[in-house]
């Protein structure tokens, strides 16, 4: 049995490039297909916030139309509502990586509001990188690693090839005209190499110790190459 560290975001809102504030937060399906496959597996979870909030579900993400139907949205509605780990995370700043055998971060647009700029997140972004450790980012999750930065102003995850929500997804949303800034561009800009799938299909990239899902598909096949590299 390994321990496994989640880090998820604390924001419960995206603020937009005209100053409204979108709600959202975490994205459901993204955090139970791989809490589902960690806990199946008998690994132990620890989610992390920033200041140790109770994370906010997007409420989006609990609709029948992006769950494949009515049963499976309160499927993934009811295992939120019973994982203890949601309901007492503990603070982001307080988290050892020595304590845990891998990292993974959930999506949904929160993360573009704080761990995009939280550099807590960055440092240990950084750390499990460095460590060698299992290393799990999906969706709009890849935002956080826009706050992992070297001392000399690089960024730590540049030259490795990831998967993120990409353009035409954010297109797709709605949201692409309304973002202050897309992801797929920032991380492109850092110098991180986004390797773009097709929109909505499952979309894993894996370099090195770091795997990356493009969307909410991509979680569960995300968690098996964890689990894979947990062995």
């Amino acid at each position: 049995m390994a321990k496994i560290l989640f880090v998820i975001t604390g924001a419960d809102h995206w603020t937009l490039a005209d100053g409204t504030q979108h709600p959202t937060g975490f994205w459901g399906e993204e955090a139970v297909a791989p809490y589902e496959a960690f806990k199946a597996a008998g690994h132990e979870i620890t989610v992390a916030t920033p200041g140790g909030v109770v994370p906010t579900v997007d409420k989006g993400s609990l609709a029948a139309e992006v769950n494949g139907g009515q049963e499976n949205a309160d499927r993934i509605a009811g295992v939120i509502a019973a994982a203890t780990e949601l309901q007492n995370p503990i603070r982001l700043e307080d988290v050892r990586l020595d304590d845990y055998a891998a990292v993974f971060y959930p999506g949904g647009h929160g993360p573009m509001e704080d761990l995009a700029v939280n550099t807590d997140s960055g440092e240990l972004l950084t750390s499990a990188l460095e460590s060698g450790k299992p290393l799990g980012v999906v969706c709009h999750a890849p935002a956080a690693l826009l706050a992992a930065v070297k001392p000399d102003g690089a960024n730590s995850f540049a030259g490795y090839r990831i998967a993120a929500f990409t353009n035409a997804e954010e297109t797709q949303a709605g949201f692409a005209d309304k973002a202050k800034w897309l992801l797929q561009d920032r991380l492109t800009e850092a110098g991180v190499q986004v390797q773009v799938g097709e929109p909505w299909v499952p979309n894993v990239v894996v370099d090195r110790n770091l795997v990356t899902g493009q969307n909410p598909a991509s979680s569960a096949p995300l968690a098996v190459e964890l689990l894979k590299k947990l062995g």
